[in-house]
């Protein structure tokens, strides 16, 4: 996978693994990551799939509908390649955070949803419910931060609503951050998720 990897002055810290949105690249959220935790690690992915000439991380049927056999396929490739990517970089597979925007934290939520242990945590801007009736693997111990917004025409407010039940239920530790905004990510909301960071990750 298409991707920069960037090494902190503090290898104790989380490696941070940055997933833009729909028509982004793996440039987008560098500046978040420097809010968030400048010291850490960063690996910063390119999504596999393509919608007329804008990357994202799995296909979709229409919008708000995700290919569900895509979405499994590319959530099990993108873990394959954490894998492959914590050898060849020599950092902890076990200590990522995902940082991920739109469709990116829908396939960073798929990762919690398929594979146990696949992320130490997760801060998630306007995520979806990635599948439904799914039995969750074990998430306890797992911290997730949600960005939303209240009136967010992609990702209404009853998805993370559904998205935080199901997470909780499966043990993790989530904790919303509403905002009077739409889709668009926000500054207070990157910064409220920076805060979690540090309470909940470090």
């Amino acid at each position: 996978m298409k991707h920069i990897f960037r090494k902190g002055t503090d290898e104790t810290k989380p490696v941070l693994l940055l997933l833009h949105g729909t028509g982004g690249n793996e440039e987008d959220l560098l500046p978040l990551a420097d809010m968030i935790s400048p010291e850490s690690s960063i690996l910063s992915v390119r999504g596999n799939v393509s919608e007329n000439g804008m990357p994202r991380f799995f296909r979709r049927l229409s919008e708000g509908v995700f290919d569900e056999e895509d979405l499994i396929f590319r959530t099990n490739e993108l873990n394959d390649f954490l894998q492959e990517a914590s050898e060849k970089y020599g950092f902890d597979r076990g200590n990522i955070v995902a940082v991920g925007y739109s469709n990116g934290a829908n396939i960073a939520g798929s990762l919690l949803f398929h594979h146990h242990r696949s992320l130490k945590g997760a801060l998630l801007h306007h995520p979806m419910v990635p599948r439904r009736g799914l039995e969750l693997p074990d998430l306890s111990g797992v911290p997730v931060f949600i960005g939303a917004g209240k009136n967010d025409p992609i990702c209404p407010a009853h998805e993370t609503e559904e998205l935080d039940q199901l997470l909780t239920g499966a043990g993790a530790s989530v904790e919303v951050k509403w905002e009077q905004m739409g889709h668009q990510l926000t500054r207070a909301e990157v910064e409220a998720a920076a805060d979690f960071f540090k309470k909940e990750l470090l």
